[in-house]
């Protein structure tokens, strides 16, 4: 399908950002004009010349943000389009540049006094800035100078060649091969890939498997060389910041405790018993004398029917997730009606679904819809992002309100997890129960279990290198290899291929990152529970943690919400879950 063929209620309307391509570029040339933030260096121990930094910088910053989610938002819905293209890639250089000028801004406050900095942060004229400056007076000890500052903030470009490299490599320089689909001979790629996985067909699911790991195996010394530089990369910044681990760094940029990942691995480690049992009764399920990582995606509940047109599936959210309200429902229709949400599928369209926005505007969403369960699970995933927006940016300044990526899987999550209890208490096909009960599982196992395998890794990759001692592929392989047999235990073959698998995924391109989709899942369980048991209560608890932005750090956040990640309980309680699912999926199974 073509895009102008789109009916317009199904296409997100960009004009709420920039009422036309020519706006944008108004407000482009204002932004070439970048201030001369430098004016305030050595000045900043004057509040009044303080405060007209941090306030002219928002208004710079929020003009840079909008020219951006607009550019990026056109971009996406229509590629071919060349003119929103360059705009995309003009505003790379400005972000540079701007860095580069405000270099000065955390060095200088990081000389300051504690107590002039206790008393900004105690004024009331700086509201907006009081978790800014707190943050800063966390970091004093780990302040560079002006200098390594700017010069760290002009190698933004060099420090992310690792993560440009292995994307030319993972979408444009990996040798897929073709293989047989549908009766057609195609070339094997990332979405294919996907798709046979989850397919009925083993020797299909096998042969796919072998091929693309193969291409990656191909590659396999340019992409440990590049994940290598990458790692590398994290300890310097580390030294140069006077972090003791580049796990401290990345904790600390967020304001998450270091008990927050020490209890997620230790919770996940500890009840692997879980996860191994559920590995065995796919096995069974499926009938295989010898069960392969191909095999881990296979469907073991098939005959479910369950399609709906979008607006079907977007009122049944809304149904599904009574539990957040009326206030939050209606909120959802005024998304619906708004056209915050650009649906269909169409040519030179980018792929997946993700939500985004700017202060200022409402969040918009990007879907490619199908009439499938898991798009409508998508739905309620990205609404979940959206809303958490729209509260933080409707109750928070400028300043405070954009959420930190610690918690940025909190509220989809949420959503997902109340939609499906939603639509097991209303399902009365036994085969529907199946799924959703299989569903969920998988869920757990895809974004607690994997990715805190994955944080595993990248934490010992880590530590291999800031220990001084060689970090190679062969080191990379057995390291990984290791950690998936504890992992999925002894009713899976853990072949030669699996011993690379960390060579395909971009998310370790952004350190310490993985972790995080694995806590945001702990809490949404946590929460989605309290949500259901406690009523309106909860409901009001969840509410302050939505509204919070960054208005404090990310783990005191979530406690509004009733849940405290730096104690085990929440973390056992997901375990929990996930065995108590498993049990009652064997049930319907008769395994």
């Amino acid at each position: 399908m073509k895009r102008q063929d789109v009916k317009t209620e199904y296409k997100w309307k960009t004009q709420d950002i920039f009422a036309s391509d020519e706006k944008w570029e108004e407000d482009f040339k204002k932004a070439q004009n970048i201030p001369a933030f430098s004016k305030y260096s050595g000045k900043l121990g004057d509040k009044k010349q303080l405060l007209k930094f941090l306030r002219e910088n928002d208004e710079y910053s929020k003009l840079i943000d909008r020219l951006a989610i607009y550019a990026n938002i056109c971009n996406d819905e229509d590629k071919t389009v060349a003119l929103h293209a360059e705009q995309y890639s003009r505003i790379f250089p400005i972000f540079t540049q701007y860095s580069a000028e405000i270099a000065f801004f955390e060095p200088e406050m990081a000389k300051l006094d504690d107590k002039y900095l206790q008393s900004i942060v105690n004024d009331p004229d700086f509201s907006d800035y009081d978790y800014q400056i707190k943050t800063i007076i966390k970091k004093k000890a780990h302040a560079v100078s002006e200098a390594e500052e700017r010069i760290i903030g002009m190698s933004y470009e060099v420090f992310n060649t690792f993560s440009e490299t292995f994307g030319m490599i993972d979408n444009l320089d990996l040798p897929m091969p073709e293989i047989e689909f549908n009766g057609e001979t195609t070339k094997l790629t990332h979405g294919l890939y996907g798709i046979i996985l989850h397919s009925e067909d083993k020797e299909k699911r096998k042969e796919a498997y072998d091929k693309y790991y193969a291409a990656y195996a191909g590659l396999l010394n340019t992409i440990s060389s590049t994940y290598i530089g990458n790692v590398k990369s994290d300890v310097l910044l580390s030294k140069v910041y006077k972090y003791d681990s580049c796990l401290a760094r990345a904790l600390a940029d967020e304001d998450v405790d270091k008990k927050v990942y020490e209890n997620l691995l230790k919770a996940v480690d500890d009840n692997l018993s879980s996860m191994h049992r559920y590995v065995a009764d796919r096995k069974k399920i499926l009938g295989y004398d010898k069960l392969y990582f191909s095999d881990v995606n296979a469907p073991l509940v098939g005959g479910v029917d369950f399609k709906m047109t979008y607006d079907e599936a977007y009122d049944y959210v809304i149904k599904g997730l009574a539990a957040l309200g009326k206030d939050y429902q209606a909120l959802l229709k005024k998304a619906y009606n708004e056209r915050w949400i650009d649906v269909e599928e169409t040519e030179g369209k980018r792929k997946g679904a993700y939500s985004a926005g700017c202060y200022g505007t409402h969040p918009f969403v990007l879907l490619n819809y199908q009439p499938t369960i898991n798009d409508v699970f998508t739905i309620a995933h990205e609404m979940g992002h959206s809303m958490h927006t729209y509260f933080s940016q409707a109750n928070q300044p400028y300043a405070k309100s954009q959420y930190k990526i610690f918690v940025a899987e909190v509220a989809s999550t949420v959503n997902e997890v109340l939609l499906l209890k939603y639509m097991l208490g209303e399902a009365k096909d036994i085969n529907l129960k199946k799924y959703l009960l299989n569903y969920h599982l998988d869920s757990i196992r895809a974004t607690l279990h994997r990715q805190t395998m994955f944080a595993e890794f990248e934490s010992e990759a880590h530590d291999i290198a800031e220990r001084g001692e060689p970090l190679t592929k062969d080191v990379l392989c057995k390291v990984y290899r290791e950690i998936g047999k504890k992992y999925y235990g002894d009713a899976i073959e853990h072949d030669d291929n699996i011993s690379f698998e960390w060579a395909r995924v971009p998310h370790f391109y952004s350190s310490f990152y993985v972790y995080k989709y694995a806590t945001g899942i702990t809490a949404a369980i946590n929460i989605a529970n309290r949500i259901l048991t406690e009523g309106q209560s909860a409901v009001n608890d969840y509410f302050k943690f939505l509204s919070g932005g960054s208005s404090t750090d990310p783990v005191s956040l979530l406690k509004l919400a009733g849940v405290d990640l730096s104690k085990t309980q929440p973390f056992e309680f997901a375990m929990k879950e996930f065995d108590k699912t498993l049990t009652e999926f064997e049930k319907l199974m008769e395994i």
